[in-house]
């Protein structure tokens, strides 16, 4: 054991829990010792665990959605390396294409530079440079969260051994024949220049636009007259090669085989029939169709075998197929084109039009379909095997509803477009041959072309998707396509967890290519988790300034830094304004344990999940309980402190309850980490630590401690439910967890830090029932006391003169058996009584449990003139709350319009009122309105 361990063990322990002054030091001391690491030979009898992190952008910091993934995922490894499994957790980061390459773009901006002007090998240097800077930042910010990652294998998609991976990844599948080069319809990004996939696609839904109606002119020899369609985009007009209706339109039978001429250029357009393009309802029922800028139409087009006419450039200017509007911008052409068909008398009229727009994840800019020569993945035949494994639940998706959404996108996948006009990437290993144009692709580059003979041949200027390399992260972060120890060891991984919202970007695509490569699925389970979002459910963003930084929670930060921080990330105005209202005086620093705990005690399957800074507050005073607990334990260990192997039999009824309750503990925390309900295993440990073990078992144990019949097994229970305690919120508040465990007396056999420590088994023996019942039914009673002491404004100095009434003989033994406790917790004077007797003597306050009566003469204890005035003024304001309620519900107005589940809290709220009041109507019958004497 290292020096540190040891000072840490001594004993003692400040007055107050300071996050600051234990997690650096044993985050460090963790990393230092390698207890990260898995053992570098595998043990006999141990399983693995293995997990690989979402990489996060090498662009990226730490934010909440990621402080909330990495405390997920190090709940599981933490819990299974105490169980002891092999663990390995691969962390690392990716390249982020797009998003690093804009970052450094804009850097040469600022120099009044592009890329183009200092060419592709020097743009890519400047990119390593600035990695090599700025990235693994959020790495860093990892370790400060606590997460448990092995460090020493630490991996980067551009790293020379991960690129060989992606090289021979693709020159596979080419020559498998499932990657090709074609000209297809694809998602265009005009800002970032570079083409999108179609999940890199977002929907704006409900936009304000509208719909442009225009004629087509028929030539006279064919009758003359007009077709009127209707068109959100009257700019791609100039592409149309065609006109369709709906084959039973009544309306337009007479114009099927007809031809229109196009206004602007020489093009004759045929009128066609298509039942699955046209909706004879939506505008007039005559459809353009414009094959090179619409999917709908692309598909049409192939249909009815139309010319495809491609209108745009890279930039998102008009090209010369738009003849006279050539060089315009694209939103300029669609007023110049509307201008242009008024003056030639053919607009018939604009109307409101609510539609969706289709806008780039990536920039944010309106996504343009147009035809491009792209390199694609055949996806329908990986596509195959992938849902067979969930099908045959060799992978289980959870939550299970997942499933029906990836079954719906794997059975209609189309072809991935994997190429990317970027610098910053994987360069696709494809040589054109200058010569005679021959495609080559292969693992190193050919020296001759081996069509022609050639020697001038230059790599493709393309790189990939960034989430192809992606795809391919359970394994090359193993060291495929070699065959190496790891590989062969940790593959497949066990668990992936991730956000729901890259099922398909990212989940998908690694079985597909999993089982294509590696012969196995990629992991066992897919355990997805929801948005992070603000506590009024939105979804952070700078520009809101919503944005809660998970290091500004922990470490903590003034009001002025943050809001000069996010003014400098970009916030609004508007948002800096909510930052001043809302955070005025910063954050403090609440530690990684408060907001571990904090972000564990929501579910993980819900669709969103809301952080609040007040929950991590709380979360922050649970960290408080349990140190002041682990305090009170150790005082109470005396000058010899020893170690406890195992419990011995106890006789005391609440050492008995105690053990009884963490033993049933053990179990829902460990049932609800293995199945993924974080929030119940954290919520059932948070329960236990705080309700029964701090508030009800401390205070038990004082009178026991007091007792020498009980106190050595009373010291012995505290230690022994204390350690626990601490291993079984190890996975979870890693850092205070080892502060205190490293504190406590341990037997010689000891593990190095409180991670290597087994992680707690049920013992059921240690479970009572007979011993939680009646614990139970002492607490009632204790409540109802204190209840009537705390009702009556009876000073908590005051020893209250109590009497518990009892019919059966078992309660009566049970409560004098238990007075010294019952006395304690109540600082009263106990008597109890045998008798069916239910009358209560006047001046006397009572509350039943079960068919037990609790009694409290109020002789002496208070003014009954005052206390009559405090009850009277009580009962106004719930009679006047009543009468309000009363009055809201008596109105079909309400009842009515207003949501059911308001409609119900008003309900509940009601019953809650009428309780009080007879509560309040009957104390009042019992306090006399003389002076007790």
């Amino acid at each position: 054991m290292s020096d540190e361990a040891v000072h840490v063990s001594e004993p003692g322990i400040p007055k107050t829990y300071d996050p600051s002054a234990s997690e650096d030091r044993w985050y460090e001391f963790w990393e230092r010792e390698g207890l990260f690491t898995p053992p570098q030979e595998s043990r006999p009898g141990r399983q693995n665990y293995v997990l690989v992190i979402p990489p996060p952008n090498v662009t990226g910091h730490l934010h909440m959605g990621h402080a909330c993934r990495a405390t997920f995922e190090d709940v599981l490894v933490r819990y299974h390396r105490m169980r002891g499994y092999d663990c390995l957790w691969i962390p690392g980061t990716d390249h982020a294409g797009i998003a690093t390459q804009v970052v450094v773009e804009r850097q040469l901006r600022q120099q009044g530079l592009s890329r183009h002007d200092i060419g592709r090998d020097a743009f890519i240097e400047r990119v390593w440079e600035w990695k090599t800077r700025a990235g693994g930042h959020i790495l860093k910010q990892l370790r400060i969260l606590g997460a448990s990652c092995d460090w020493s294998r630490e991996r980067f998609t551009m790293s020379s051994e991960l690129s060989d991976a992606v090289r021979e990844a693709f020159v596979r599948l080419y020559e498998d024949g499932l990657i090709y080069r074609g000209s297809r319809l694809v998602n265009w990004d005009v800002e970032t220049q570079t083409v999108l996939s179609d999940l890199e696609v977002e929907t704006q839904e409900n936009v304000q636009g509208e719909l442009f109606d225009f004629a087509y002119e028929l030539p006279e020899a064919q009758g003359g007259g007009e077709v009127v369609v209707s068109t959100t985009r009257p700019e791609t007009m100039l592409g149309d090669t065609a006109l369709a209706v709906h084959p039973d339109d009544g309306r337009y039978t007479h114009l099927h085989g007809k031809l229109v001429r196009h206004p602007f250029v020489d093009r004759v357009i045929p009128i066609i029939t298509d039942e699955v393009l046209v909706d004879p309802a939506f505008g007039t029922g005559v459809v353009k169709v414009t094959p090179g800028h619409d999917p709908n139409d692309f598909r049409a087009g192939q249909r009815h075998g139309l010319p495809i006419i491609n209108l745009l450039n890279n930039d998102g200017t008009l090209n010369d197929n738009a003849g006279p509007f050539a060089e315009l911008d694209r939103f300029a052409a669609r007023k110049a084109v509307k201008a242009a068909l008024e003056a030639k008398g053919l607009m018939r009229g604009v109307h409101p039009h609510t539609m969706t727009l289709p806008r780039s994840q990536r920039s944010g800019s309106i996504v343009e379909p147009i035809i491009s020569t792209q390199w694609f993945l055949k996806m329908k035949p990986l596509a195959a095997p992938a849902l067979k494994a969930v099908h045959s639940g060799k992978i289980q998706i959870i939550p299970e509803d997942w499933t029906k959404t990836y079954d719906h996108w794997l059975t209609n996948i189309e072809d991935w477009c994997i190429s990317r006009q970027l610098w910053w990437g994987h360069q696709i290993p494809a040589y054109h041959c200058h010569t005679c144009a021959q495609v080559h692709v292969s693992r190193e580059p050919p020296g001759v072309c081996t069509k022609c003979g050639g020697t001038s041949l230059a790599q493709d200027p393309d790189v990939l998707d960034t989430w192809f390399s992606s795809g391919l992260w359970p394994f090359s972060t193993l060291g495929w396509p070699n065959c190496t120890p790891d590989l062969a060891r940790f593959y497949p991984t066990s668990d992936l967890e991730t956000a729901y919202d890259i099922l398909f970007f990212w989940v998908a695509r690694m079985i597909m290519l999993g089982l294509y490569f590696m012969g196995d699925v990629p992991f066992r389970r897919v355990l997805l988790a929801g948005m992070v979002t603000d506590e009024r459910g939105e979804k952070m963003s700078k520009v809101k300034g919503n944005v809660i930084d998970p290091i500004h929670v922990i470490k903590g930060i003034d009001g002025t830094a943050l809001l000069a921080e996010a003014q400098a990330s970009g916030a609004s105005s508007r948002g800096l304004e909510y930052l001043k209202r809302t955070y005025p005086d910063g954050f403090s620093a609440y530690g990684a344990d408060a907001l571990r705990m904090t972000l564990l005690s929501y579910s993980p399957q819900t669709r969103k999940i809301p952080v609040a800074i007040k929950r991590i507050e709380g979360y922050r005073n649970f960290c408080n309980k349990l140190w002041n607990a682990a305090r009170y334990t150790l005082m109470q260990l005396g000058d010899h402190p020893h170690p406890v192997a195992a419990q011995q039999p106890c006789e005391s009824l609440f050492n008995r309850w105690i053990l009884s309750r963490l033993a049933r503990v053990i179990t829902e925390a460990r049932e609800g980490i293995e199945q993924y309900r974080l929030d119940e295993a954290s919520g059932a440990l948070y329960h236990f630590v705080w309700d029964e073990y701090c508030d009800w078992y401390l205070e038990l144990s004082k009178p026991l401690l007091a007792d020498p019949k009980y106190a050595s097994e009373t010291r012995t229970t505290l230690l022994f439910v204390m350690e626990h305690t601490l291993r079984l919120l190890h996975p979870m508040m890693p850092f205070i967890t080892e502060e205190l465990w490293q504190r406590f007396p341990k037997v010689d056999s000891a593990p190095l830090s409180i991670m290597l420590a087994d992680y707690p088994h049920q013992d059921t023996g240690a479970l009572d029932e007979s011993a939680e019942a009646e614990v139970a039914l002492l607490q009632q009673v204790i409540i109802a006391a204190r209840t009537i002491r705390a009702e009556h404004d009876i000073a908590r100095s005051t020893i209250l003169p109590l009497t518990v009434r009892v019919t059966r003989a078992a309660h009566q033994n049970l409560f004098t058996r238990e007075s010294s406790a019952i006395q304690a917790l109540c600082k009263a004077a106990l008597s109890v009584e045998m008798s069916g007797d239910t009358s209560v003597p006047a001046g006397t306050a009572f509350a039943h449990v079960q068919d037990i009566m609790i009694l409290v003469p109020l002789l002496g204890l208070l003014d009954p003139q005052k206390e009559r005035a405090r009850l009277e003024r009580e009962l106004a304001k719930v009679v006047k709350d009543l009468n309000s309620i009363r009055g809201k519900l008596s109105n079909p107005s309400f009842t009515d319009r207003a949501p059911a589940a308001l409609v119900e809290r008003e309900r509940a709220r009601l019953a809650d009122l009428d309780a009080a009041q007879r509560r309040l109507i009957e104390t009042l019958d019992n306090t006399p309105r003389d002076d007790i004497s």
